[in-house]
């Protein structure tokens, strides 16, 4: 169905090719994953299968590309639309209406489809995603995750026979990845929907997957085979993977419940605990910030009920919950970058409705979502100097961020020829250069690898160690697991859970790490919690067999 042969593909004044030689097979029918670090040539290779590379991006092709005996480089993405339906990283570069059912309508109007089978499609769509409580919402209102879900119904209606994914549940939270990863497993058996999707977050996609293929870059030979023999090679792995692989597991677990038939010590959960209560503390003189009473809404739709939430200096706070539960909202008041309806909300002292922007930038640094919101200079060491500036400090001030962030490389290039992945680190790095008290991240793990994650999240913590405050919003609960000391749960515009990160994992599965749902206890978050028990165990049980033998 789709055949590569040794395409090599290089972007415009880069200085490597992003694919060198690369030659595949994807057979009708097949779900394969494709992943690697960032900037390894994964969404290059997608682009490829729809005639996006090389006709949008320019550059120079050499090899053959074949999909449904149709050569995309000669008939160019119009032509391969109706055959490859592609869904990007970024889905706000992919919408083009202003309310989700005219979005979901537009592909289908361009190719002349009658008003009957539009509607059908478009009830199917709104159905299999879970999106059907959108459809007559304005594409601004609608938070990162709904409109990737808006994103990958618009490329639906238009029944594709081949459906590529870039990394389409890095805005979803854990239950909206579940029901679109369902969707699209349902196409793929039920209907022979051939599926190839890049993803980073492999512990969400991994199990559904008939083959996998890690790209290590340019110049290093890719891996291709089933998805245990793949993560059998690989340094970075799920954490389920990595433990299995530090214990001897055969075969390794791709999930929780082939994990739990392996490790001893574990526990099904039962009855599921019941919500912790928000805590309602007495107020801290010494808090970096305090939020009470907060209500807001947008166009009369409430987005934040009466949140109340206090962050210690030098506390690592992640916010979880569904999409639109109102984290994104709660960041923006903690930057001045919305004002409250009703309530105060106090950052470092100030009060965010009694003084200017300017005054809280210089003690607060927030990254959003969308990394191409900040960036506009020529090079990232012009996007870095830009903030030293600001901040009265001399270019080139850098203080080892570059480095710790994986950007050095980097800093001669244009930021938005970068893969998503690395812009992301490099507005993470045009933020926190200025070395801001208060550091607010929203879903800052979004194209990162899980070699830069880990890079990121010794960083946070490192500033934890300086006394730095942090609050990520984040549906990276293996993130949270390994940073975050308390972890407060947002539900429709309200607080429903605040409390140590271990607690309400347990508590709230939803948002619970692999590892924690293992063994169904809060002592256990990530795989060095689990290593020495397990190992303890295993030991236990060898002593005994010794002894009675």
């Amino acid at each position: 169905m789709i055949r590569m042969e040794r395409v090599t593909y290089t972007y415009p004044e880069a200085p490597g090719p992003a694919l060198a030689g690369l030659s595949l097979e994807v057979a009708a029918g097949e779900f394969l994953l494709v992943t690697g670090p960032s900037g390894s040539g994964k969404s290059t290779l997608l682009r490829c299968l729809n005639g996006l590379v090389p006709h949008f991006y320019g550059g120079t092709f050499s090899g053959a590309v074949t999909v449904l005996g149709h050569d995309p480089v000669a008939e160019g993405p119009a032509a391969m639309s109706s055959l490859v339906g592609f869904v990007f990283q970024n889905p706000e570069a992919q919408c083009v209406a202003t309310v989700v059912e005219d979005e979901l309508a537009f592909a289908m109007e361009n190719h002349g489809l009658d008003a009957a089978t539009m509607g059908r499609r478009i009830e199917e769509v709104l159905d299999c995603l879970g999106i059907a409580h959108l459809r007559g919402r304005r594409l601004e209102t609608l938070s990162g995750g709904e409109r990737q879900r808006v994103a990958i119904g618009a490329v639906l209606v238009l029944r594709p026979q081949v459906l590529v994914l870039d990394e389409p549940t890095s805005q979803l939270d854990p239950q909206g990845a579940e029901e679109v990863l369902a969707a699209l497993v349902r196409l793929n058996r039920e209907m022979g929907l051939t599926v190839i999707l890049c993803e980073h977050r492999l512990e969400r996609v991994v199990e559904h997957a008939g083959r996998m293929l890690y790209l290590a870059g340019p110049g290093r030979p890719a891996l291709l085979g089933g998805p245990r023999d793949v993560l059998a090679q690989m340094a970075w792995v799920p954490p389920l993977v990595a433990l299995g692989k530090a214990l001897g597991w055969e075969p390794l677990p791709l999930t929780v419940e082939e994990a739990r038939c392996k490790a001893p010590g574990t526990k099904r959960a039962g009855v599921v605990p019941l919500p912790l209560a928000p805590r309602t503390p007495a107020p801290d003189p010494s808090a970096a910030i305090r939020v009470e009473g907060l209500s807001f809404s947008y166009d009369g739709i409430p987005a934040l009920r009466d949140v109340s939430l206090e962050v210690s200096a030098g506390e690592i706070v992640a916010l979880m919950g569904a999409n639109g539960a109102g984290k994104t909202t709660l960041l923006k008041h903690m930057v001045g970058l919305l004002r409250p309806q009703r309530g105060q909300v106090e950052v470092a002292g100030l009060d965010t409705c009694r003084v200017p922007m300017a005054a809280l930038i210089e003690r607060v640094g927030y990254v959003p979502q969308n990394p191409d919101a900040l960036l506009f200079a020529d090079t990232v060491a012009k996007e870095l100097d830009f903030t030293l500036r600001q901040h009265g400090r001399p270019a080139g001030d850098y203080r080892g961020l570059p480095t710790s962030l994986g950007l050095t490389e980097h800093l001669g290039r244009y930021p938005r020829d970068l893969s998503v992945g690395e812009r992301q680190r490099v507005a993470l790095a045009a933020v926190l250069v200025a070395d801001p008290e208060i550091i607010l991240l929203d879903e800052p793990t979004r194209g990162l690898d899980y070699g830069q994650k880990e890079a990121l999240v010794a960083f946070l913590q490192a500033q934890r160690g300086r006394g730095r405050t942090v609050v990520v919003a984040t549906h990276d609960v293996e993130m949270a697991a390994r940073c975050a000391d308390r972890i407060v749960i947002l539900e429709r515009g309200t607080v429903q859970a605040a409390g140590p990160a271990g607690q309400v994992m347990t508590a709230w599965p939803a948002f619970s790490s692999q590892v924690n749902r293992l063994y169904n206890d809060p002592r256990y978050l990530t795989v060095e919690d689990a290593v020495p028990i397990q190992s303890q165990i295993a030991n236990d049980k060898s002593g005994i067999q010794n002894r009675t033998s």
